[in-house]
C-alpha cells in the first residue's frame, strides 16, 4: 500500500501527518513573519537612496537577507539556533523557553504561532479529507496566519504574500475548487471594490483613513478563493470579531480607542471560518432571521 493509499484510507494517520506538517510550517511562518516586513523596509530603504540619492545615505547592507540566510540566532547574544534547538514546540519545553547559550527568555509566542498552525491544519484536515482541496486549504490557511500576525505587527498585509494567493485562488477555481470561476473573478472584483468604496466614503465623512489597501486585496482573495456569495458572511463576520476584539482590548488591556487597529487578522479569521463551514454558517443566520 502506497503512503497516498495510506492517508486515504487512514483518517487517524491523515491528521497526525497534517498536525506534523502543520507545526513544521508554524515554525516556518515564525521566521515569515519576523523577516518579510524586515526585508520590505530594507527594499524601500535601498529605493529611496537610489531614487533620492540623499546625502550621507548608504545602501543598504549587501550581505544576503531573506527567508533561508542568515541562521537564525538569539537576538541577544547571536547564537545560532541548531536544529535540535528548532523543533517546533518540543524545544521551546526542554530549553525551558531559554537560549542554550545566554539564557535569555525566548517569547513565547514562537511556540504558539506553531501550535497555532498545528491545530488549525488539523481541523482543515478533518474537515475536508485528502486531496487537492486538503492542500489548497492548508496553504490559504497559513498565509492567513501569517498575513494576520504581520499586520498585527506591522500593520502592513505584503503584496508578496497577498497577490500570488489571490491568483492561485483564481487558478483552483478553473479546476472547480472552493468555487466557479466566474465565482471567483467575480469574488476577487467585488471584495476589492467593496473595501475601497468603504475606505473613500469613511475619509469623505471624516478626514481620516480607516483602513489600509491592503485590506481591500486580502478581501479580494478571499472572494477569489470562495467566491462573491461569501463575502456578506466574511464582511458581517469580520465586523463583528473586529468589535469583539476592539472592546476586549479596550476594557481588559486599557488600549486607547483611538490607536488604530489592524482589519486584516478579522478578515483573516472570517475568511477562514467561511473556508471551512460557510454554507452552514450562511444557512443558520438566514434560518435566524426566518428566510
Amino acid at each position: 500500500m502506497t503512503v497516498v493509499a495510506y492517508l486515504q484510507d487512514n483518517t487517524a494517520a491523515l491528521l497526525i501527518a497534517t498536525a506534523l506538517l502543520g507545526l513544521i510550517m508554524g515554525s516556518f511562518l515564525n521566521v515569515v513573519i519576523y523577516r518579510l516586513p524586515l526585508m520590505m523596509e530594507q527594499e524601500w530603504r535601498s529605493q529611496c537612496v537610489e531614487l533620492l540619492g540623499s546625502v550621507g545615505e548608504t545602501p543598504a547592507s549587501a550581505d544576503r537577507f531573506n527567508l533561508l540566510v542568515p541562521r537564525s540566532r538569539c537576538p541577544h547574544c547571536g547564537h545560532h539556533i541548531s536544529a535540535l534547538e528548532n523543533i517546533p514546540i518540543l524545544s521551546y519545553l526542554l530549553l525551558r523557553g531559554k537560549c542554550s547559550a545566554c539564557g535569555s527568555a525566548i517569547s513565547p509566542r514562537y511556540p504558539a504561532i506553531e501550535f497555532l498552525s498545528g491545530v488549525l491544519s488539523v481541523i482543515v484536515a478533518w474537515q475536508f479529507g485528502f486531496g487537492w482541496a486538503l492542500a489548497g486549504a492548508l496553504l490559504l490557511t497559513w498565509t492567513l496566519i501569517a498575513l494576520s500576525f504581520i499586520d498585527f505587527d506591522k500593520q502592513l498585509l505584503p503584496d508578496s504574500i497577498t497577490l500570488p494567493v489571490l491568483w492561485l485562488g483564481i487558478g483552483l477555481s478553473l479546476f472547480g475548487y472552493f468555487t466557479d470561476t466566474a465565482s471567483s473573478v467575480i469574488g476577487a472584483m467585488a471584495g476589492y471594490l467593496v473595501l475601497w468604496a468603504v475606505y473613500h466614503l469613511f475619509r469623505l465623512l471624516t478626514g481620516k483613513e480607516g483602513m489600509g489597501h491592503g485590506d481591500f486585496k486580502l478581501l479580494a482573495l478571499l472572494g477569489a478563493w470562495m467566491g462573491w456569495k461569501m463575502l456578506p458572511l466574511i464582511v458581517l463576520l469580520s465586523s463583528a470579531v473586529g468589535a469583539i476584539i476592539g472592546v476586549a482590548l479596550i476594557l481588559l488591556r486599557g488600549q486607547d480607542k483611538n490607536v488604530p487597529i489592524p482589519f486584516g487578522p478579522y478578515l483573516a479569521i472570517a475568511g477562514w471560518l467561511g473556508l471551512l463551514w460557510g454554507e452552514e454558517l450562511v444557512n443558520v443566520y438566514l434560518s435566524w432571521i426566518g428566510v
